[in-house]
């Protein structure tokens, strides 16, 4: 097999487990549909088609970066929280005097879910 082909075989797999684990922190955090298309700049119906396992995010896409920096954000925020599920949805919906403003509500933007993520890892860098 040409290296080519193994780094596409790769990307393949790299898209079903994003679009899993996107799946998966959706339901944790009880995003609804049309918040995860906010964040991931896909339609409601692809976000459904997602969430079935019906449909993949592209790795060559803004959405799969937006996808990789919200799982990014998921991790980061269970290592800062000590794996408390409860901790971090309280975190995340509540008002950060930092940011001026909830973090789940400046995540429907990328520079927003960039922030966030910033602000998290600086804050886990502390620990």
């Amino acid at each position: 097999m040409k290296m080519t082909e193994r780094a596409l075989k790769i990307e393949r797999s790299d898209d079903r487990l994003l679009s899993s684990a996107i799946g998966r922190i959706a339901e944790f955090w009880s995003l609804s549909n049309v918040k995860l298309s906010a964040v991931l700049g896909l339609s409601e119906a692809t976000i459904s088609r997602l969430r079935s396992g019906k449909t993949f995010l592209d790795p060559a896409s803004k959405s799969f970066e937006a996808g990789q920096f919200l799982l990014r954000l998921f991790r980061s925020l269970d290592a800062l929280m000590g794996s408390d599920d409860d901790a971090a949805t309280s975190w995340l919906t509540s008002h950060n005097l930092d940011l001026e403003a909830r973090p789940i509500d400046l995540i429907d933007s990328f520079k927003g879910l960039l922030t966030v993520c910033d602000y998290v890892d600086a804050h886990r860098a502390r620990v």
